[in-house]
């Protein structure tokens, strides 16, 4: 623990803990950081938060970690808590970005900061990755946020080859890649528009991302790490989990730029653990709801940045 730190009480809302893949987990790596420096650590699922007279409430499990496949957790009986008697929770479930998540961030607010949330509710709910970007349009590729078919013909005729995605997906779920002389995107926004109510995000396809999708990993609005993720031979997309193949990288001087063009305002928001995705030295997304990235870096060699994380909050907090 960092200098006049103390054991913690730490609750981590997240999905449940049996399906986590821990050789990639980032909140699994916050999680072994955080038992190695003595805290508490209390597990519970987004479904079991409730406001209850006045107090913010969770039903789950105090949990032990160890960094062993398939037996990598132990839950305590299941118990009601006071989220306010907590001194940090992590807000770690992952997208989508919908209303429940957005509930959710409404009630950690009751208790922030008292209670330090990880990453701040209020700034959470209003950066979702995809919109947060375009506050930095002058880092960004060409992008097109609407419903309307006829702008996004218009968007094509003019970048010739596009991506068309969800405005609040994740983990790569519904990337399309439209070339200018593709048939398809008729019928495929058409898709998409009867999966809700929700515009869509289209930008200019990115040819650089043939040499990698680079995760830049930022704690307290500086880049600590960064890992480079490189899409499978016929695959648009560079998440990981659908072939995405990581590989060792080192910060360009854009990279460092678009860093410190955004970082002060992350600090500022309150927003301690973020990951940034640059292709080609453009900014394409903003991940402040559950970043990952920090067991591949460690594992290529770089940074410790869980105990970076924590020393961030912990320092808060002591």
């Amino acid at each position: 623990m960092t200098k006049n730190s103390r054991p913690l009480k730490v609750a981590f809302q997240m999905d449940h803990i049996s399906g986590l893949h821990i050789e990639g987990d980032t909140t699994f790596a916050l999680m072994l950081e955080a038992q190695a420096r003595g805290h508490e650590l209390f597990h519970y699922t987004p479904g079991e938060i409730s406001y209850s007279s006045g107090r913010v409430v969770a039903r789950g499990h105090s949990v032990e970690v160890r960094d062993v496949p398939g037996d990598y957790y132990q839950l305590d009986d299941e118990r009601l808590v006071d989220l306010g008697e907590f001194d940090v929770v992590h807000l770690r479930q992952d997208p989508p970005f919908d209303m429940n998540y957005i509930t959710t961030t409404h009630l950690l607010e009751m208790i922030h900061p008292k209670t330090l949330v990880v990453n701040n509710p209020f700034e959470v709910r209003n950066a979702p990755e995809k919109l947060y970007l375009l506050k930095y349009p002058e880092l960004t590729a060409p992008t097109l946020i609407t419903r309307s078919e006829d702008e996004v013909a218009s968007f094509r005729a003019a970048h010739k080859d596009i991506i068309v995605k969800p405005l609040y997906g994740n983990g790569g779920a519904g990337v399309f890649r439209i070339r200018s002389d593709d048939t398809n995107l008729s019928s495929l926004l058409e898709l998409m528009k009867s999966n809700g109510p929700e515009p869509f995000i289209v930008q200019a396809y990115l040819s650089a991302v043939r040499q990698g999708d680079k995760r830049i990993i930022l704690v307290d609005g500086v880049a600590v790490g960064a890992i480079n993720r490189v899409p499978a031979e016929n695959e648009t997309r560079s998440n990981m989990h659908v072939g995405g193949r990581p590989e060792h990288i080192e910060l360009t001087e854009r990279d460092k730029e678009i860093c410190a063009a955004i970082g002060p305002e992350l600090k500022e928001r309150g927003l301690i653990l973020v990951g940034i995705d640059v292709i080609g030295g453009v900014l394409t997304e903003i991940n402040v709801t559950s970043p990952t990235g920090v067991r591949e870096v460690a594992k290529f060699g770089g940074a410790d940045i869980a105990a970076l994380v924590w020393e961030a909050i912990e320092g808060r907090v002591g």
